[in-house]
């Protein structure tokens, strides 16, 4: 492999994913401004995904692909995109760090003209010279397979031999703190209040319905306040509404699903006594933020997108039932796969974390 010894000033970190994959790419960065403490850093993301990244103090500048651009018609889309990679030219970079395998996100690294451009060997790219030419530097992705999400990510930066930081970031604000504390008094929440967020994009993540309720009910008479909270689309909306009306105490919990930004959702977890959901953003937050959690996993790839550094537990779906191999899920589906874990299991993992 290439080695590399050099400094450089001007980094562009490039990632085309979901906000959860945002999130950990974050030792990336940590690393980078690590090794190059005066370079200016920027990254390139979805528009969607912008609240991951937008509070990391490590970030100059984020810069935009909007998927939206491509309802306002194939001229409209290309001029946007061409005016993005000449703003991308003139930033002067001379590091691009290209963790996407999307054919765009290599275009947008080759037109930086960047000294050095650091792209993943993806299997679909193999045999490219087109890929090649856009990273004049190709990191052999041979072990991904047996990896972590976070240490395939930081896998991308052995030709640069600096020191790794593993450490995954979410940041929020001054303004997020604030309306914590508005929120605390306005609903009267106590120390050790719990955030549940039993929702994920993809419902073949999800727990039942009924048995979070159970869950929910079991923690209160235990004397806990919990927190409910939820993406805003409508299927998720809709998924916390059937679990209230499983609550016989339901006046009690603080509903604050689809209400919060990434960053307010942020600050609440990590003020919290415990967080539990299942496989989501909100998950990998709780995880770098050190909240104790519980984490209900099943049937994404454990060894992949497990909570990174967490403070608590994961309950695998798979040591209480036989469940499909992750590749062969139907992501359309509306089998629940997690049905299989016990409530005692979650009631007694909760527990044991807020004592």
């Amino acid at each position: 492999m290439t080695n590399i010894n050099q400094s450089f000033n001007r980094i562009l970190v490039i990632k085309l994913q979901h906000h959860g994959d945002m999130l950990l790419t974050t030792p990336v960065i940590c690393s980078l401004k690590s090794a190059y403490p005066n370079a200016t850093i920027d990254v390139l993301l979805y528009k969607e995904t912008l609240p991951m990244l937008e509070h990391n103090p490590f970030i100059n500048n984020i810069f935009y692909l909007d998927r939206n651009w491509k309802h306002q018609g194939k001229f409209t889309r290309l001029k946007k995109e061409w005016e993005l990679g000449r703003i991308l030219k003139k930033q002067q970079y001379d590091l691009v760090v290209n963790l996407a395998d999307q054919w765009k996100a290599a275009i947008f690294a080759l037109v930086t003209k960047a000294q050095v451009r650091l792209g993943f060997e993806f299997e679909k790219r193999k045999n490219s010279q087109f890929w090649q030419k856009c990273h004049n530097i190709i990191v052999s992705t041979a072990d991904h397979g047996q990896l972590h999400t976070v240490e395939q990510n930081l896998s991308i930066l052995a030709p640069l031999n600096i020191p790794i930081i593993s450490d995954v970031m979410m940041a929020y604000s001054e303004a997020d703190k604030q309306w914590l504390t508005e929120t605390i008094e306005k609903y009267h929440l106590p120390k050790n209040y719990i955030v549940i967020q039993p929702t994920s994009r993809w419902f073949f993540k999800c727990w039942d319905e009924d048995k979070m309720a159970t869950l929910i009910t079991k923690l209160q008479q235990n004397h806990y306040s919990v927190v409910l909270t939820s993406g805003p689309e409508a299927k998720e909306l809709e998924m916390i509404q059937t679990i209230l009306a499983h609550c016989p105490n339901k006046d009690v919990i603080t509903v604050l699903a689809g209400q919060t930004s990434l960053s307010q959702l942020a600050v609440l977890i990590d003020n919290a006594g415990l967080f539990i959901g299942v496989d989501s953003v909100a998950m990998h937050m709780a995880a770098a933020l050190k909240t104790p959690l519980v984490a209900l996993f099943g049937p994404s790839k454990l060894e992949h997108w497990h909570p990174w550094q967490a403070v608590g537990e994961t309950i695998w779906a798979g040591n209480y039932d036989d469940i499909p191999h992750p590749d062969h899920i139907k992501t359309d589906t509306q089998q629940r796969y997690l049905s299989a874990i016990p409530v005692d299991v979650v009631y007694n993992t909760a527990i044991r974390h807020l004592s």
